[in-house]
C-alpha cells in the first residue's frame, strides 16, 4: 500500500555515538531490545494506567497498555507496508516517561518544576531517560538509540517548537516525524479507549447494554453478537463486541491514512516529513466512534468518585514528597544522589519521583513523611 513511504535504512541519521553494525540485528531491532531491557521499561508494570494496582489483577497497568499499543501499531504498519520494527520500537518506548499515578502526577511535577522556571512533560522525560538516565554502557550515558527513535519518542503525539524548546532543536522541529511515528498517537487512543471501557465494565460502572445506549455503533454490534451467539454471558458478549470494535477502529486508521497519503500525492518518506500536516488519521466514521468512546470514558469513568479521590490524594503526596526532598536532597537514592553535583536539585528530585512505581512512591512517602 504505502511501501514507498516506508522509512528505509538509507534515510537513517545514525546514533550520537557511532557503533559498528550488529551481525544479525538491524538498528531498530537493537533499539527495541535496549528499551525492553531498560529499568524504565520494567518499572511500567508498577505504574497506574487508570485503576490503581491491587483493586483487580485484570486491570491494565502502564506496561500491559504499552504491549497493547504495540500490537495495534504493528498491525497498522504491516497493513500499510511501513516499517514494523521501527513502529514497534516507538510503541514500546512511548510511555517510558510517565511518572507514578498517571497524568495527575505529571501535572503536579510540572507545577513543581514551574517554580524553578522549568517544566515536566512525559515525552520529553522519556527522551531524557534514553539519553541520560539509563546508564547501562561504559562508553556513554543513555541507550544511544538511533536519531529516528529519539525523534519519534518526542514527536509521535505533537509537534515541537524549536524556539520554545531549545533542547529539542536537534530533532528537526521544522519537519513532521516519519509516518510510522505518526501512527502511534492514534494507535494509543484505540488501545486505551477500548481497554478502559473493558476495565470500567469489570469495575461494574456500567453494563454492555448501557454502553450501547451511549454509543449507537456499539449497540449495533451488540445486536449482531446476540443474533449469532444467543445466551452468551454478558462478559463474552462484551468481548465479542470489543473484538469487532477494535477491528473497525484499526481498519479505519489504515484506510484513513491510506486515503490521506493518496490525496497528498507523496512519493517518499522525505515528502511525508515536509508536509504541513500529518498524514496518519482515521476515516471520519471511525474517528466519530472513537470520539464517542472517549466521551463515555470522560463522563462515566475518569470522573468516577473513587478515581477522583485517589488522584487527589496522589497529587497531594507528590507535592509533599517533592517539597521534602528539595529540603533534604541527600535522601534520594544513591544513583540519583550522584547527579546532585552535576544537575540542579529540582531536576534530580523530579527525575527521582518520575521514575518511581506507585508502590515504591508510597513506601518512600511513608518512610520519609510518615
Amino acid at each position: 500500500m504505502l511501501g514507498r513511504l516506508r522509512l528505509r535504512p538509507e534515510h537513517l541519521r545514525g546514533r550520537k555515538y557511532p557503533e559498528p553494525p550488529h551481525p544479525y540485528r538491524n538498528d531498530f531491532q537493537r533499539d527495541r531490545d535496549r528499551i525492553i531491557h531498560s529499568r524504565a521499561f520494567r518499572r511500567l508494570e508498577g505504574k497506574t494506567q487508570v485503576w490503581a494496582a491491587g483493586l483487580c489483577d485484570h486491570f491494565r497497568n502502564r506496561l500491559t497498555h504499552t504491549i497493547e499499543v504495540s500490537q495495534v501499531a504493528r498491525t497498522v504498519a504491516v497493513a500499510l507496508g511501513l516499517d514494523e520494527e521501527y513502529t514497534e520500537t516507538l510503541a514500546l518506548a512511548h510511555d517510558l516517561g510517565h511518572p507514578p499515578f498517571a497524568h495527575v502526577a505529571e501535572k503536579e511535577l510540572n507545577r513543581q518544576m514551574a517554580r524553578f522556571g522549568d517544566s515536566f512533560e512525559h515525552n520529553r522525560h522519556a527522551l531524557r531517560i534514553v539519553e541520560v538516565l539509563e546508564q547501562r554502557y561504559a562508553r556513554f550515558h543513555g541507550l544511544n538509540l538511533t536519531f529516528e527513535v529519539r525523534e519519534g519518542i518526542v514527536k509521535h503525539s505533537r509537534e515541537i517548537n524549536g524556539s520554545e524548546e531549545p533542547e529539542l532543536r536537534a530533532l528537526l522541529p521544522e519537519y513532521r516525524p516519519p509516518l510510522e511515528a505518526q501512527l502511534l498517537d492514534l494507535a494509543d487512543e484505540i488501545a486505551y479507549n477500548t481497554a478502559d471501557i473493558e476495565d470500567a465494565l469489570v469495575a461494574n460502572l456500567f453494563t454492555t447494554d448501557e454502553i450501547g445506549e451511549m454509543i449507537p455503533f456499539f449497540a449495533a454490534l451488540t445486536e449482531q453478537v446476540d443474533t449469532h451467539f444467543p445466551g452468551a454471558s454478558d462478559r463474552v458478549r462484551f468481548w465479542e463486541v470489543q473484538r469487532q470494535l477494535m477491528s473497525v477502529l484499526v481498519g479505519g486508521l489504515v484506510r484513513g491514512t491510506l486515503e490521506a497519503a493518496q490525496e497528498a500525492a507523496v512519493e517518499t518518506a522525505e515528502d511525508v516529513r515536509k508536509l504541513e500536516t500529518r498524514l496518519a488519521r482515521m476515516t471520519p466514521e471511525a474517528a466519530d466512534i472513537n470520539r464517542q468512546l472517549r466521551n463515555v470514558l470522560v463522563t462515566r469513568v475518569y470522573s468516577y468518585t473513587q478515581l477522583v479521590e485517589e488522584r487527589s490524594a496522589a497529587v497531594i503526596k507528590v507535592g509533599e514528597l517533592f517539597e521534602y526532598l528539595m529540603e533534604n536532597p541527600e535522601r534520594v537514592s544513591a544513583g540519583y544522589r550522584e547527579n546532585l553535583a552535576e544537575m540542579p536539585v529540582h531536576r534530580v528530585i523530579c527525575d527521582y519521583i518520575a521514575g518511581m512505581t506507585d508502590t515504591f512512591f508510597m513506601r518512600v512517602h511513608r518512610e520519609l513523611l510518615g
